[in-house]
């Protein structure tokens, strides 16, 4: 006999755990999707007017170090090979992100070597901070105000709608700052773009026996008694009907316009003045440059605090949420054959690559382990 398993949300972090599940023939599992489509914020579809592959909620380059992530999707659709190579639209002029040898050479007009340049480099930064405590100390103590105020201050006060102080410095520790001429954004083993794609591979993931899927049906806290277990991949605090009121996401705003030929010249193009209104622009043909379109679909992006009815992205966690997100933990520890997962249902920034993995483990867990061990959280161990 098969257990019936809930999950809500068709994202990447519910499709994997829904055919991981139901491929032990142990489970029947329903998904549940609001929206009109599978794959959640990685949703991609052609654009019917102009044949480029759309990434409707912002762009999605597909990186990780991990063999078994990377293999698991490429089972699914032909990956691309791709290189991310942002740039910065600054005060000064136009520069490759991540900060590295040609930005530094550039900016100050030098030609310093690798050595030269770390030697130049930690000169600017401020000595007088030793264990920096916020996105800002740690900018001034490895790059300097230079560097920081021209690449960094107002690219991140428009991105947080906060000013960087108040930002946590970890933040920081995603964007190194490299000594050669590497100006790939990533620096992972695995790296590509699915050629069909990203709502395609999840639409693959889900089409098993064992899964039915509910588009535009919203899963409910009170649907709970008909699932033996139900995973949530949705806010938490929502799932919570808000009682202790709202956790602070930012959401993201897309400005779509169409152009002949070529706008930009890359892919995404930081704009890092704060007088600037949006963040970046994104020319989705450049996702895809094994594709050749006369004309180009662009979005300028812009972020905001999420309100009612707005998409929520990526959580604040500033001091505020994480007392308020302990609140919340603990109402989830006291719930009954419910599991948190995913980035909206753990309140953590996770990129796709991190929740694939973590419903793959989950998974793992879940089918050596009685259901009653389950854990309320996808990070939990057994």
């Amino acid at each position: 006999m098969t257990s019936s398993i809930a999950i809500a949300g068709a994202g990447f972090a519910g499709a994997v755990l829904a055919r991981e599940l139901a491929g032990s023939g142990r489970f029947s599992v329903t998904v549940f999707e609001e929206r009109d489509h599978v794959a959640g914020n990685c949703h991609t579809s052609r654009d019917p007017e102009t044949g480029v592959m759309v990434h409707h909620y912002g762009p999605h380059i597909f990186n990780t170090d991990r063999e078994d992530v990377w293999g698991y999707v490429n089972g699914f659709s032909e990956f691309a090979p791709y290189v991310n190579r942002v740039k910065a639209h600054t005060a000064r002029g136009v520069f490759s992100l991540p900060v590295n040898l040609l930005t530094i050479n550039q900016f100050f007009g030098e030609r310093f070597s690798p050595r030269e340049a770390a030697e130049f480099v930690a000169t600017l930064g401020d000595a007088s901070i030793d264990e920096a405590q916020s996105f800002e100390e740690q900018a001034l103590k490895f790059l300097g105000r230079d560097l920081y105020e021209n690449f960094f201050y107002g690219y991140t006060k428009k991105q947080w709608g906060v000013e960087p102080s108040r930002l946590p410095a970890s933040i920081l520790k995603r964007l190194p700052v490299r000594f050669n001429y590497d100006d790939n954004y990533y620096n992972t083993r695995y790296q590509g773009i699915p050629v069909d794609g990203y709502t395609a591979i999840v639409e693959k993931i889900l089409d098993v026996p064992g899964i039915e899927v509910r588009l535009r049906e919203r899963f409910e806290s009170g649907m709970n008694s008909q699932f033996d277990h139900v995973f949530f991949s949705g806010p938490m605090d929502g799932y919570f009907d808000y009682q202790f009121g709202r956790l602070q996401y930012r959401s993201l705003v897309f400005e779509r316009f169409d152009e002949v030929g070529d706008f930009q010249g890359n892919a995404v193009i930081n704009y890092c003045e704060e007088q600037v209104p949006w963040t970046r622009i994104a020319e989705h043909k450049h996702f895809t440059p094994w594709e050749t379109h006369e004309r180009t679909v662009c979005f300028r992006e812009y972020s905001r605090l999420t309100s009612e009815g707005d998409v929520p992205y990526y959580p604040l966690r500033l001091t505020d949420d994480k007392d308020l997100l302990a609140r919340y933990i603990e109402l989830a520890e006291a719930e009954d054959r419910v599991s948190f997962i995913g980035r909206l249902g753990t309140y953590r920034y996770l990129d796709m690559h991190v929740v694939i993995g973590e419903s793959l483990d989950l998974a793992a867990g879940c089918l050596s382990t009685p259901m009653e061990e389950w854990p309320t959280f996808s990070m939990s161990p057994f």
